[in-house]
């Protein structure tokens, strides 16, 4: 999904507060996110398999917390003009990059 359009989506949800759960919308757009979480990982563990350097440090499964806040407040950060050529993975494996760098 692009980036736009999840965010369009996302706004919407929060407008609707607790209604936002049992929105069809809610489920669609937690998926996109479940969904570049995995790519991630098996992008890292493919990385290490063959030997490559990371594309990030993460620490271990369950090591990590990132809140709601943390994912949209990024997705907010690219330009709008961007957006639409952004993909939700993309922006994920950015977001990775920059929090979780390997020194």
């Amino acid at each position: 999904m692009r980036l736009d359009i999840f965010r369009e989506k996302a706004a919407r949800l929060e407008r609707r507060s607790a209604q936002a759960l049992v929105s069809s919308d809610f489920g669609l757009l937690k998926g996109e996110v479940e969904a570049a979480s995995e790519l991630y990982r098996e992008r890292i563990d493919a990385d290490r398999a063959a030997g490559r350097a990371p594309h990030s440090c993460l620490p271990e499964r369950g090591g990590v917390r990132l809140g709601l806040d943390d994912l949209l407040a990024h997705f907010r950060s690219y330009p709008a003009a961007r957006r639409p050529s952004i993909s939700v993975s993309r922006a994920f494996f950015d977001m990775m990059a920059r929090r979780f760098p390997c020194d």
